[in-house]
């Protein structure tokens, strides 16, 4: 049979695209048709789908072509030209994607080629016996319609669940999370123990019925009883880290937080090098120049994980490293800052428990690492301006200076203390042993006045206030809620990932999602979320749903939802198990690209910014009820939100600029394409009608939904890097973090190592849709 181009077709870049659409995919069915009619059918469905999907294109959405594709003129012939296993790779224009309006067209008809189950194979006769019974029901029912229904209409009444949502949204003011907040901020100067016990006692007071408190020793790091100094050597000047002289009297009370947890101590002397931010261009710039063993860099935050970073650097040979913030990147670039280099957990374990032996080493790497203001930055680097201008000139080392010898001393210390968190449970009732995680945290870099912690918990706790006052009416989730307020969050994210490792083996087969409080309110810009793949769908809708007039500009931007590593306590459950996991914040959205990892240093907020930032808390009000929506959404839908085609989507747009592309890569990401949406069609869409809803096969599916996203896990990423590569490392260029790596850093990972890393990850996954599929092939499986 024939299949025509369209019009809009011009050259090569439709040679793809227009083959793309011929689904019987002949090389993989094992369809046999056998005859005529069938045939005739089967012509018709590919014709309906040819038109569908040229009304339902974007428009102004330009097809692309991958350079790695080798490209062949269009045949007419269905069985001629190019290998039909081949799909072109289409961005996803949104996280719902054009595929979302084909669930909802009622004639959606799939071209995907799986034989049809039996149960819905139907001949001529059966047809036209359904038809004749169908006019004579439909006679009927007009009769009966004109008499029994002439005086009123039918009413629909609103599911339970749609009710509780509305009365435990309403719960949520914003004067209730500003008194929560009073509450606990009264609380900063307390140690941790009275925190948690508080706590877990407001919340049972609130109706949480199972309430725990957890501990866990660890080896934590601070700031040495005398301050780190920076000394130029060639100016016979002492500084501090905010470049206060070190002979001046000491009045900051920021001063003893600027410094970088875990890191090596002693001194160093040695030249300072303008590394810039350290990427693995810019190292290769800087060694065609100097050696730099044993030199310490001069290093800017942001464009990268810290801790990758500085893994580069101790392989290139520096010996300590200066880190700051460029103005042209945020305007608080001048402040002094903390950092941590935990990657997690706890560091270090005691050797031997019996003698109270314990290891005395407390550094993460082997560099002296120091963060430092902009404005001492500006003086190392002998720069002309500090990130000044319009376009703002960032911050460099003229050619012609020379570079400055200082001696670098670090000061830290630690100790073994107690970490400890709250953990409540709200059981669920149809299925109990389902977990959606709810996490907040009672710490912070900052003590006493400064410490930031309180909105966070304020937010959750009134989510708990709101849930419980239904509960309390009879109500329950599906699902049970688990909160989670976690210690030891700052110095590297240690109550969650102790918790996490110590319940990992229920929390793989029982933990669905995880919805973070982490920092809800971090400056008074824009709505956003982080969200895996699978769940980005659910983020965008929430979002639209609640989201706050716009105060600026003649228009409201849309939804603002991405899949970016960042840090706090939600990177060990999306990083080290993947559970699926989504945050919602009100932010400054980053200037550049480079300014993303500006959230893994620790500022000190200023006292005016936080009475002026949200003074009447109605952006924490949004926060909480966006959160609990996605909450209630993940505790209660029949068939959890999770949406695996957005899988498929953003693994082919990693994949459409990466110049590591090849064959069998394109060719598995395909297959995963056409099996997660006709999974999501032919599967998930009919599970969510109560009346084909099956309670053992609704539990299945959503086995399958939660366990796809685990495919994606890799074993020994390079250091700073999740092991779950769903998440990147760009907005604007998503790419496989590996296969970036592999690219710029070959002494990690070999390119075909990276590359059959991400392969195995897809093709596990597209098989996991497979059996999900193979669950529901037989006729009594699948949803009539």
């Amino acid at each position: 049979m024939a299949v025509s181009v369209p019009a809009g077709c011009r050259g090569s870049h439709c040679c793809i695209t227009d083959m793309a659409y011929r689904k019987v995919r002949a090389g993989r069915s094992s369809l046999r048709v056998r005859d005529l009619e069938n045939e005739e059918l089967h012509t018709a469905s590919l014709e309906l789908e040819w038109d569908m999907e040229k009304e339902l294109e974007e428009p102004g959405l330009d097809r692309f072509q991958l350079e790695c594709v080798e490209h062949q003129p269009v045949s007419s012939s269905s069985g001629g030209g190019m290998d039909p296993d081949l799909e072109p790779i289409q961005p996803s224009v949104s996280p719902h994607g054009r595929f979302e309006r084909l669930q909802e067209d009622p004639n959606y008809v799939s071209r995907f080629s799986r034989s049809v189950p039996k149960g819905q194979r139907r001949n001529g006769t059966c047809v036209a016996k359904y038809l004749l019974a169908g006019l004579v029901v439909f006679a009927l029912g007009l009769l009966i319609g004109r008499y029994a229904f002439s005086k009123e209409q039918v009413k629909v009444e609103p599911s339970a669940d749609t009710d509780v949502l509305e009365k435990i949204v309403q719960g949520i003011t914003a004067e209730k999370i500003q008194a929560l907040q009073r509450d606990f901020d009264n609380l900063s100067d307390l140690t941790e123990e009275s925190k948690v016990r508080y706590i877990a006692q407001r919340w049972e007071e609130l109706g949480l019925k199972d309430v725990q408190l957890t501990n866990h020793t660890a080896l934590l790091s601070y700031p040495g009883p005398a301050l780190s100094t920076i000394t130029d050597i060639g100016g016979n000047q002492c500084y501090l880290s905010s470049g206060a002289m070190c002979d001046q009297p000491f009045t900051s009370t920021t001063e003893p937080f600027a410094f970088a947890a875990y890191s090596a101590v002693g001194n160093l002397v040695a030249e300072v090098v303008d590394i810039q931010y350290g990427s693995p261009g810019d190292l290769r710039r800087v060694q065609a120049s100097a050696n730099v063993t044993n030199k310490i860099a001069l290093l800017k935050l942001g464009q990268s994980p810290l801790r990758y970073k500085l893994s580069l650097l101790a392989e290139v040979g520096f010996g300590g490293c200066l880190l700051y913030v460029d103005p042209c990147d945020a305007p608080f670039g001048s402040k002094t800052f903390g950092v941590t280099l935990n990657p997690g957990g706890n560091p270090f374990f005691r050797e031997d428990t019996s003698t109270a032996r314990r290891d005395s080493r407390h550094n993460l790497t082997s560099l002296l690492v120091q963060p430092i203001s902009a404005s001492l930055a500006k003086m190392l680097l002998s720069a002309p301006t500090m990130g000044q201008g319009r376009p703002c000139v960032p911050m460099a080392m003229p050619s012609a200076s020379a570079r400055k010898l200082i001696n670098l001393t670090i000061e830290n210390q630690a100790s073994f203390k107690t970490v400890h968190n709250v953990i409540g449970y709200l059981k669920g009732k149809t299925n109990p042993d389902r977990y959606v995680l709810v996490g907040s945290r009672h710490g912070s870099w900052y003590e006493g006045a400064l410490a930031d912690w309180g909105k966070g918990s304020a937010v959750m706790t009134q989510i708990i206030a709101s849930m419980t006052a239904q509960t309390r009416a009879g109500w329950q989730p599906d699902r049970t809620v688990i909160f989670c307020s976690w210690g030891g969050t700052s110095l590297g994210n240690i109550g969650s990932f102790e918790w996490g490792k110590e319940n990992a083996v229920v929390l793989q087969s029982r933990a669905v999602a995880y919805v973070s409080l982490h920092n809800p309110v971090r400056a008074s810009g824009s709505l956003q979320a982080i969200a895996s793949p699978s769940l980005q769908q659910l983020a965008a809708e929430t979002q639209k749903r609640h989201s706050m007039s716009c105060s600026r500009g003649s228009g409201c931007p849309g939804p603002n939802v991405s899949s970016l590593q960042t840090s706090g306590d939600l990177s060990f459950f999306s990083s080290q198990l993947a559970v699926p996991t989504v945050e919602f914040t009100y932010s400054e959205f980053p200037k550049t690209e480079r300014a993303i990892f500006l959230t893994e240093a620790f500022f000190p907020p200023e006292s005016l910014l936080r009475e002026t930032l949200d003074p009447a808390f109605k952006l924490h009000e949004t926060i909480a009820k966006i959160t609990a929506e996605a909450i209630l959404r993940l505790a209660t839908d029949p068939v959890l939100p999770f949406y695996p085609l957005d899988i498929a989507l953003d693994v082919q747009n990693k994949l459409k600029d990466d110049p590591l592309c090849r064959q069998d890569l394109l060719n598995v990401a395909a297959s995963l394409r056409d099996n997660s949406a006709f999974f999501q069609s032919e599967v998930m869409r009919p599970a969510n009608d109560p009346k084909e809803r099956d309670p053992a096969h609704v539990r299945m599916l959503n086995d399958v939904l939660r366990d796809l996203e685990k495919s994606f896990l890799i074993p020994n990423p390079p250091l700073g890097l999740y092991r779950n590569i769903l998440y990147c490392l760009s907005r604007q260029s998503p790419r496989f973090s590996i296969l970036k790596d592999a690219l710029e850093v070959p002494w990690h990972n070999s390119v075909n190592q990276s590359l059959t890393l991400v392969t195995s990850a897809i093709s596990s996954a597209d098989k996991l849709i497979e059996s999900g599929l193979n669950l529901f092939e037989n006729e009594n499986d699948i949803p009539q």
